[in-house]
C-alpha cells in the first residue's frame, strides 16, 4: 500500500466538496427524516452515485481510515441500506485501486423472511473487523441501527464513518454509544449553517 500525500488528499477532498456544493446542496425548507427542519438538503445520493464523485468518495473514506489507523487490518465497510450502499461500494472499489482489499456488505433494515433470513448481506462478518458508514448523518439513528445488525451477525464494529456529517448531534450520539465517529467532510466546509 502506498500512502498518499497530504497534497493528494486535499485535493481529492477540494474536488469532492466542489461537486457536493454543485450537485447535492438542495437550498429550501425541507423536513428531514429525523423530523428536524433544515433550510437547505443535502442529497449525498446525487454524489455516491455520480461517475465524477463517487471514486472521490472512495478515495476521502479510505484516506479518513488511514488517518486514523484503520484500514491496514480493516475487513469491510457499508450499512444501513440505501444512504450507505454506494458509499461502501466506493470504498470496495477504490480500496482494490490502493492494493489495500476491503470488501463491502449491505444491511437490511429487517432480516429476510426466506433464503437464509439474513440482515447483513455480502460477505460474511462475523469475526470480521468492519466501520458501518453512512453517507450523511444528522441523528446518527441509521448508522447506529447498521451497527447493531452487525453486532448480532458477529461483526467487531470499530468506528462509524460519514461522508458528510450535518453537525447536529449524531457524532455525539454514536460516541455514547462507544464507538468512534469518523466524519471526512462536514456542513462547516461547505459554509452551511
Amino acid at each position: 500500500m502506498t500512502s498518499r500525500t497530504p497534497e493528494q488528499i486535499a485535493q481529492t477532498k477540494s474536488q469532492l466538496l466542489a461537486l457536493i456544493d454543485e450537485l447535492a446542496v438542495v437550498r429550501g425548507k425541507v423536513t428531514l427524516s429525523s423530523g428536524k427542519e433544515a433550510d437547505y438538503y443535502l442529497d449525498l445520493r446525487r454524489i455516491t452515485l455520480d461517475h465524477r464523485s463517487a471514486p472521490l468518495v472512495g478515495d476521502v473514506m479510505l484516506d479518513l481510515f488511514e488517518e486514523h489507523g484503520l484500514l491496514n487490518d480493516l475487513d469491510a465497510a457499508g450499512g444501513l441500506t440505501m444512504g450507505a450502499d454506494p458509499v461502501g461500494t466506493a470504498i470496495m472499489h477504490a480500496s482494490v485501486q490502493r492494493n489495500t482489499p476491503v470488501d463491502a456488505f449491505v444491511v437490511r433494515k429487517q432480516a429476510k423472511e426466506h433464503g437464509m433470513g439474513r440482515r447483513v448481506e455480502g460477505p460474511d462478518v462475523k469475526g470480521k473487523r468492519v466501520i458501518a458508514v453512512e453517507d450523511t448523518s444528522t441523528t446518527g439513528g441509521s448508522v447506529l441501527t447498521a451497527v447493531e445488525a452487525l453486532r448480532e451477525a458477529g461483526a467487531n464494529v470499530v468506528a462509524v464513518a460519514v461522508v458528510m456529517d450535518r453537525e447536529t448531534g449524531a457524532k455525539e450520539r454514536v460516541e455514547a454509544e462507544g464507538l468512534p465517529y469518523l466524519i471526512a467532510l462536514s456542513t462547516a466546509d461547505l459554509g452551511l449553517e
